[in-house]
């Protein structure tokens, strides 16, 4: 039996060097990640890679997040996720101490996925105003452990519910404790503020077996449950007993469902997004006009903040958010309505734009996503407004996140760039 050992950490290793031996893994018939080794099995080869590269034996368009990535992802996300999901800043502080003591995660598309692989939904559930003062610590992996233990399965790869503030960067926790890759898509595409509300279940995705954790150590299974919307109302009240703030892992989907009914690439496009805003400011440029040249979109106000109304209530930051129009729209005013995720803008009482089309709140200045938690008096901000994923915009979609979803009487007519 030949017997190949590298002992030099692949990420100091020159790609030459690098991809001989992921072309010797990737056609190994057996392979398995325990702590500190890769070891893979080919016919008459015995491979072993110390420090792990996470099992990245899959292609080479993957991808690393690694501690010096999650700022510019926490400011994308920040920026689709409009205005919810939970405190991007919070995220990266998480996911930056994970990455720490555990190493970098690997991203893989869906399109590196295999046939037989598991991947599981983790997310963060509840009001993002206790958010910010109760801080998550590793629930994700306990409520991932839990499911796996409920089932009697082991997931192989991890992808995020939302791709909005902090739990666009939930996935990344689990995965470096546990060593498992995450998806570079998620099941919005944004950020909505209800469970069902997700690409995944809109197109045929089972709703349970849903674990949800806290931070004191319980753990709540819902085994069954009619309707996506039960499992919300179900799961929102399990996490109102939790103290607000809960995570959940999901059933297992196969390669083919998360390639079906997910946003792909979203994990990407917030690292791009980031990047974008972050060297504007370097360089001392629109920030603004960056995050359109990357995302296109558009301007949908500009001026500074006059009035603000939010409550927590039912387990979601509800409210609205007035601004005094400047520059071109000097003297007049929008209002935007939100739960959790801002949901309607109105100028003057007109529809600009509503869900599920996106709604971004960015200051003005350096671009950064505001968060609807985080809005004040006096913020001057610039209010970006970006076409939805198709995925919403079918029939199917829209009977799950439409206007009249959240309330509102109103059509939805798709927001047009220029």
């Amino acid at each position: 039996m030949k017997i190949i050992i590298s002992s030099a950490p692949l990420s100091h290793m020159s790609p030459n060097k690098i991809r001989p031996t992921l072309t010797v893994l990737k056609r190994a018939s057996w392979h398995q990640n325990i702590p500190g080794k890769l070891v893979a099995y080919e016919a008459n080869s015995f491979c072993i890679i110390r420090e792990v590269f996470k099992g990245a034996i899959r292609g080479e368009s993957m991808w690393q997040v690694e501690e010096q990535d999650l700022a510019s992802i926490s400011i994308g996300a920040g920026i689709l996720g409009t205005g919810g999901g939970g405190n991007p800043y919070i995220g990266m502080l998480r996911a930056r101490e994970m990455i720490r003591r555990y190493g970098p995660v690997e991203v893989l598309s869906s399109d590196e996925l295999r046939e037989t692989d598991k991947i599981v939904c983790v997310g963060g559930i509840g009001a993002p105003t206790v958010g910010i003062e109760k801080i998550r610590g590793k629930q994700s992996y306990d409520a991932l452990r839990a499911l796996e233990n409920h089932l009697g399965i082991k997931a192989t790869a991890l992808i995020s519910n939302e791709i909005g503030g902090s739990n666009s960067l939930e996935p990344l926790i689990p995965a470096a404790i546990s060593g498992l890759p995450v998806i570079d898509a998620d099941g919005m595409g944004r950020a909505f503020p209800e469970f069902h509300m997700k690409t995944f279940f809109v197109y045929g995705v089972p709703y349970v077996p849903m674990v949800l954790a806290d931070e004191k150590g319980n753990i709540a299974v819902i085994p069954q449950a009619l309707t996506g919307k039960w499992v919300e109302r179900i799961a929102r009240a399990i996490t109102i007993q939790m103290g607000s703030v809960a995570c959940y892992a999901l059933a297992p989907m196969t390669a083919q469902q998360v390639r079906n009914t997910s946003v792909q690439g979203s994990l990407t496009l917030s690292k791009r997004l980031g990047d974008s805003v972050r060297k504007a400011n370097q360089a001392k440029s629109d920030p603004v006009r960056a995050i359109l040249e990357v995302n296109p979109g558009k301007i949908l106000f500009e001026g500074k903040i006059s009035g603000i109304q939010r409550k927590t209530t039912q387990g979601f930051a509800r409210g609205n958010v007035t601004i005094d129009g400047s520059g071109k729209f000097l003297d007049i005013t929008m209002e935007i309505e939100f739960q959790n995720e801002n949901l309607i803008a109105r100028i003057d009482d007109e529809i600009v734009c509503v869900v599920p089309d996106l709604i971004s709140i960015v200051d003005s200045e350096k671009g950064d996503p505001i968060t609807t938690e985080l809005l004040r008096y006096g913020f001057r901000v610039t209010v970006l407004g970006f076409p939805a994923p198709e995925l919403w915009k079918t029939p199917e979609g829209l009977q799950v996140v439409g206007p009249s979803c959240f309330g509102y009487d109103v059509a939805y007519i798709p927001l047009e760039i220029e």
